[in-house]
């Protein structure tokens, strides 16, 4: 038995200081039951996707409860789930196994946090405690190192001045970086290709109502922004922020008993962390490889994908992994404008995690909802046309020998 989303709903993104999760998840999770048009009484089960609130705000073990007994949902199963920045992901794919299985009829899947505070010391440990921390230290210090060697040879190559560096950033932009300069190293992708893909998704972002970042910015503006950890720059990489979305996962017997207006097919929901001492291929080739079996489709049939793009880097390995071009060509992908809205395979259409924000826990729902909006005609002035099948696709986590949690979604109209 398949499942099928009737129903999604999210906040906007962003600083939302005055505001607290309770607020978010309420607004998220009416979005979702207003569209899906079924009322909270007939919810079963709940899967709430969050990564750090116990760190930040010292709300541990039973985060779905506090948020969804506060608004009047209780009296059923709420599952917790913490796979960092791959949370709501996994949660997802718990809810759909239970409704595939016939378990439940209809499940409520949420993704949540709260990351923006003044202090934004205060936000660190959200970040380093998605790493093996026994080893951070070091692996800070190497990545140091990595960036100082490469920053030095690219200003005595082409006589560039320094930039002013763009204040705290956090671990993971530093993790990025590195893999960035390997990419370049490897495959000869260039700086201006990383800024090729941060500008298609700010221009994506600017028709996006409910993105962090709504700006349109040129290649060259990319470019200037200040340094982050070298080759990043900041319109590269994704902000710190606030937010939730919700959607409303059941049966298709469900959704049609309840009329649905719109309902799509999730046709595969995958999971899996880093292969153990397998090279041959990426970990999220794998993983993309069993999405599409059980999905019945290729990388081809795919007509929009939102990938988890953290930073500019994130897209450009991610469309190679899942196959939309060939090893070592995302750079060249991007600005050929293969993936921007009119082009052959409109990637991250939403803006990504680079504009329209990365509240981690939500991410993973996130993805889902924009790739159901657009599969069901309501994605606005960025809309893919004709758009029939769509694919998520996150990441949460680090570890020595690679990702920590990866998901992929695929849905069909």
């Amino acid at each position: 038995m398949k499942a099928t989303m009737i129903g999604g709903g999210m906040t906007a993104f962003g600083r939302h200081a005055d505001r607290n999760l309770k607020s978010l998840v309420e607004e998220a999770v009416n979005l979702a039951l207003q569209d899906a048009g079924i009322d909270k009484s007939e919810i079963e089960a709940a899967y709430v996707g969050n990564a750090s609130q116990g760190v930040l705000q010292g709300q541990e073990s039973i985060r779905g409860q506090v948020v969804l007994h506060n608004m009047g949902i209780g009296g059923i199963p709420i599952i917790n789930v913490e796979n960092a920045c791959a949370s709501s992901a996994t949660a997802l794919n718990g809810a759909m196994a239970m409704v595939a299985l016939g378990e439940i009829q209809c499940a409520l899947v949420v993704g949540m946090e709260k990351m923006y505070f003044d202090d934004r010391a205060k936000v660190q440990p959200a970040f380093t405690g998605c790493m093996d921390v026994e080893v951070l230290e070091e692996s800070l210090r190497k990545m140091k190192e990595s960036e100082e060697k490469a920053k030095a040879a690219a200003e005595s190559g082409q006589n560039e001045p320094k930039k002013e560096k763009s204040g705290q950033r956090t671990v993971f932009m530093d993790v990025y970086a590195q893999a960035a300069r390997a990419h370049m190293d490897k495959y000869g992708t260039t700086q201006r290709q990383l800024a090729a893909v941060a500008a298609k998704n700010h221009f994506h972002s600017s028709m996006n109502p409910l993105a962090q970042y709504q700006q349109d910015y040129s290649i060259e503006e990319v470019l200037a922004s200040p340094d982050v950890a070298f080759p990043l720059t900041r319109l590269m990489c994704s902000p710190i922020g606030d937010g939730a979305a919700a959607a409303v996962i059941c049966t298709p017997e469900f959704a049609k008993k309840h009329g649905a207006a719109q309902d799509v097919e999730i046709s595969s929901c995958v999971l899996s962390s880093a292969a153990i001492g397998r090279h041959d291929e990426s970990n999220l080739t794998i993983l993309a490889k069993k999405a599409y079996e059980q999905a019945g489709i290729g990388p081809e049939d795919i007509d929009l994908a939102e990938v988890h793009d953290a930073t500019a880097l994130g897209e450009v390995t991610c469309v190679e992994s899942l196959m939309f071009c060939g090893e070592g060509e995302g750079g060249v992908f991007a600005e050929a404008g293969h993936s921007k809205l009119g082009g052959r395979l409109p990637v991250n259409p939403s803006g990504g995690l680079e504009c329209q924000g990365h509240p981690i826990g939500a991410t993973g729902i996130r993805q889902v909802v924009e790739i159901f909006n657009h599969l069901t005609d309501r994605a606005g002035k960025r809309q893919v046309e004709g758009a029939k099948v769509g694919l998520a696709q996150n990441a949460g986590g680090t570890t020595s020998t690679g990702e920590g949690a990866i998901s992929v979604t695929i849905m069909k109209r």
